[in-house]
């Protein structure tokens, strides 16, 4: 009898077991990175990874744009006219490929350095993926000519395959290249089953699925194929967040700018075991394709007159050595972590992507074009000019979230070269005793009860926030915004089916300052 009892509790475990990590997998936003080998993917890369375990990676794909393409390896030389390589008196192309190496692969690096810190990340965060589920999700796109979505690729198998395949919830496929890659497995799934009965059900489910996170269109195929044939495709964009691009340093507010020094990257970042060394800095000796004219980030001790005489198109000045260089696709999977903004959700206000953008009302901007009249002398990613649109009159100041997310940052790289959980610093966990949707009314007052445990005993300061999207919004009465008992009365003038969203942030006192967040959602 002992010996069946024994039994049963070892199967109710295993199944316990199961089902959490079931619904895990089902929770966690399924996620495909595609991205060309520019040096500020691999920092994105770096960061994604840190992060992973927020995600159901399904694919790390390699991807071409109009600043990066392989070519098809018989000698077929190939141009698009007006692109850099025809600009600034070059004259590099037609050509065979484009700034790529001839064995790339970065992605396959990043997943490497990864590899050899797993070890320590797990000990911190049991969730991090293996190594060798990442390495078999690792594929090749369409990469051989800019736009080129004639013929299918391993890439773009892959995410046919998953957005077809009959798993619920979305896929955020990012573009941090160009967009030919998704481009071909759409036009894959059209050339299949356009002709079939279930045609209609089989785009429903696309438009149903599929998110794409793009940093700009890279090679003009969201344009000329996925917008006129998938125009209901979610396609999100963001503006008035974080600036995680090239030049952050040089329109920094002065609350963000400590972040992105020499002093702090050294310290925090680039000196952080395989991960770090890998991660691209200004003035680091490196330069991601040999003779790159448009790669002098590596260079140390020149002035900026004289990388041009040495052929270099400086289209940003030069920088403190070991200082912020960029991650300018960083910002297409900020905003579905799981921090508790509740960002992925395109109703609430934002997160540490910024707020979610029409995809009309962004400007396409090119971060290697000549135009600098948006910019003065400098030229910086579209994520930025994202961020500087012209805001609505009635549009309410967006949050700093950069340096909670650099924190965030800095102690997960820190957790690569930690192998002991109590000498790194872990993030507050929030439990809020209240249902994260509440349907209320105009002039009722909400008792709230929240709940913190620091995993390393550390101190906390709390802060209750309303975050607004527009000036215009009623505001909610917090008689104690900095206890986690407090009481939030509704204001008489908000009227009926408006949305309101309540903050708690919790923020450690640690060295390196970890903030957490839960958001409700008042319904009236």
């Amino acid at each position: 009898m002992k010996k069946n009892h024994i039994l049963l509790l070892i199967t109710l475990l295993l199944t316990t077991e199961y089902t959490i990590q079931a619904q895990d997998v089902v929770r966690k936003p399924r996620i495909i990175i595609t991205a060309d080998p520019e040096l500020d993917d691999l920092n994105s890369l770096i960061r994604f990874l840190l992060y992973s375990p927020d995600f159901k990676i399904e694919g790390l794909i390699y991807a071409s744009s109009q600043f990066h393409w392989k070519g098809d390896g018989k000698g077929t030389k190939f141009m698009v006219p007006g692109r850099e390589y025809t600009r600034y008196g070059l004259n590099l192309c037609p050509c065979e490929s484009y700034r790529w190496n001839k064995d790339e692969r970065f992605i396959h690096d990043a997943v490497e350095a990864y590899e050899k810190v797993y070890k320590n990340l797990v000990i911190h965060n049991p969730s991090y993926p293996s190594p060798e589920y990442l390495k078999s999700k690792i594929r090749f796109g369409n990469i051989e000519f800019e736009g080129d979505i004639s013929k299918d690729s391993e890439g773009s198998d892959l995410i046919k395959a998953v957005l077809m395949d009959n798993i619920p919830g979305p896929v955020y496929v990012t573009a941090w290249g160009g967009q030919s890659t998704l481009a071909r497995a759409l036009k894959s799934i059209e050339d299949e089953y356009q002709k079939s009965k279930n045609y209609p059900e089989i785009r429903k489910k696309i438009f149903n699925k599929l998110v794409i996170l793009a940093s700009g269109d890279q090679d003009n195929t969201y344009e000329s194929y996925i917008k006129p044939n998938w125009s209901r495709v979610d396609y999100r964009l963001f503006k008035a967040g974080p600036n995680y691009g090239y030049g952050a340093q040089l329109v920094a507010s002065n609350e963000s700018k400590p972040f992105l020094t020499s002093e702090w990257m050294k310290e925090n970042i680039s000196s952080k075991g395989p991960l770090g060394s890998l991660y691209r800095v200004w003035g680091d000796g490196k330069q991601s394709v040999k003779g790159d004219r448009f790669d002098y980030f590596g260079l140390d001790g020149y002035t900026n007159e004289q990388l041009k005489q040495m052929g270099y198109i400086v289209w940003m000045p030069i920088q403190t050595k070991g200082s912020w260089l960029g991650e300018g696709d960083t910002f297409t999977f900020m905003n579905i972590l799981n921090n508790g903004l509740g960002a992925s959700n395109k109703e609430y206000p934002g997160g540490w992507s910024g707020r979610t953008l029409k995809p009309e009302a962004a400007p396409t901007y090119n971060p290697f074009s000549n135009d600098t009249s948006k910019v003065k002398d400098l030229v910086i990613s579209d994520s930025t000019l994202r961020r500087n649109t012209e805001k609505k009159a009635d549009e309410a100041a967006f949050p700093n979230f950069f340096p909670a997310a650099q924190n965030d940052f800095a102690v997960r790289m820190q957790w690569s070269v930690t192998d002991k959980f109590k000498d790194a610093n872990h993030a507050p966990k929030i439990t809020i005793h209240i249902a994260k949707q509440i349907v209320t009314k105009p002039g009722k007052t909400i008792k709230l009860d929240a709940s913190v445990i620091d995993p390393d005993g550390d101190s906390y300061t709390v802060r209750w926030w309303q975050f607004s999207s527009n000036i215009s919004e009623p505001q909610l009465v917090i008689k104690q915004d900095n206890s986690l008992k407090t009481f939030v009365t509704i204001p008489s003038g908000a009227a009926k089916n408006q949305k309101l969203y309540l903050v708690l942030e919790v923020t450690d006192n640690a060295a390196h300052r970890l903030t957490s967040y839960k958001t409700i959602q008042l319904i009236l």
